[in-house]
């Protein structure tokens, strides 16, 4: 005689048979986090798992600065993020896999960077969202210099923020296990993001990252309120990194830990600039921002700690930038062995920081 299933056996009482059905879905659940735990730690990807983005699209908004958050359509106007979904296939509602969104840097998506990440980690168990926003913010501006000009890193922290309420209403997320990755431009964004009142700023009332990632990201700005939502961060960057002031870095790591977050710092010897992209070097690109120096003030608005200015728009930045940007240019170059010890180093982060709050949990 063959005994039926436990969920579906009419020999349990109904109530039992919706608890062991649960704990079925809980345990696959959990058996599906530590395979993406295990894997991370190694970086350990399966090639053979070949993950095809989905197209998404999500509602956010541009404010130019933080301060311009919620002040209506002229100064906050309203936006459709878009982005590229990477799943992993056993992801479900009743086995939630965590996840990860990316910001990308001033040259945009790269395929080799954010793209290959993105089906790398979706082998491992463990979902990316990569942002593009830039492809969103088309019609604000077109060419490298304008972009950066009119397209702020207080409209990638939007993107991030919006991304994070889009993935935490998947019932196949896990809301509780999202953490957020930068490069470079977007680096900066998210480690702005990890601000308490930006994050009160963005997401008033929703959630927030389990953990934030700033790859060799130019350290800018300084809060004069330091506290943070609590999350950890890494921060990864090269020791001939030229457009990084890494006693700047060390400061905002300090003050960032001051304000309640656990911050790692690794520099990797003799790297420079986008170790893990397509563009073969070192070789000498743009100009240099380690002058640049802005405050973020309590209230949202940024100061230029070089002039005084206030940002304000396109022109005052214009200005600002121009009087703190450097006419010599900074070295970027692919380094398959720094990515292999990032990769590793990224891994282990997002491992701890997951199970960190499955452990909570």
């Amino acid at each position: 005689m063959v005994t039926p299933p436990a969920a579906e056996s009419p020999w349990l009482p109904p109530v039992l048979a919706t608890v062991l059905a649960a704990l079925a879905l809980l345990s696959a659940g959990y058996a599906g986090a530590a395979r993406a735990q295990a894997m991370l730690e190694r970086w350990d990807w399966d090639p053979a798992i070949r993950v095809a983005g989905e197209p998404v699209t999500f509602p956010s908004h541009s404010p130019f600065t933080p301060a311009d958050v919620g002040d209506g359509p002229r100064d906050d106007p309203p936006e459709e993020a878009v982005g590229m979904l990477f799943l992993p296939p056993e992801a479900s509602a009743g086995a939630p896999v965590p996840a990860v969104i990316m910001l990308h840097g001033a040259s945009g998506v790269i395929a080799r960077r954010e793209l290959t990440y993105g089906r790398q980690l979706a082998a491992m168990g463990v979902a990316a969202l990569v942002v593009d926003a830039f492809a969103a913010r088309r019609d604000m501006a077109q060419g490298f210099t304008n972009r950066l000009i009119r397209i702020t890193e207080s409209m990638l922290v939007a993107d991030a923020y919006a991304a994070l309420r889009h993935l935490s209403r998947r019932p196949d997320i896990d809301r509780t296990r999202i953490a957020l990755v930068g490069f470079s431009y977007g680096g900066m964004a998210a480690t702005y993001a990890l601000y308490r009142q930006v994050a009160e700023r963005f997401a008033p009332d929703g959630p927030r990252f389990a953990g934030h990632v700033a790859f060799y990201a130019p350290c800018l700005a300084r809060f004069t309120d330091p506290r943070t939502t609590g999350a950890p961060l890494l921060m990864l960057s090269g020791s001939r990194d030229e457009i990084t002031d890494q006693r700047r870095c060390t400061e905002i790591a300090q003050e960032l830990r001051a304000g309640g977050s656990e911050v790692k710092q690794i520099v990797y010897p003799d790297a420079v600039h986008q170790w893990d992209g397509s563009i073969v070097g070192p070789r000498r690109i743009g100009r240099t921002l380690s002058e640049c120096d802005f405050t973020v003030r309590e209230d949202g608005t940024v100061r230029d700690d070089n002039t005084g200015l206030i940002m304000r728009g396109p022109f005052s930045r214009r200005i600002i930038l121009a009087f703190c940007v450097g006419r010599e240019g900074y070295l970027i170059g692919r380094d398959d062995r720094v990515r292999e010890r990032s990769n590793r180093d990224l891994g282990h982060f997002l491992a701890r920081v997951f199970d960190r709050i499955a452990s909570a949990d």
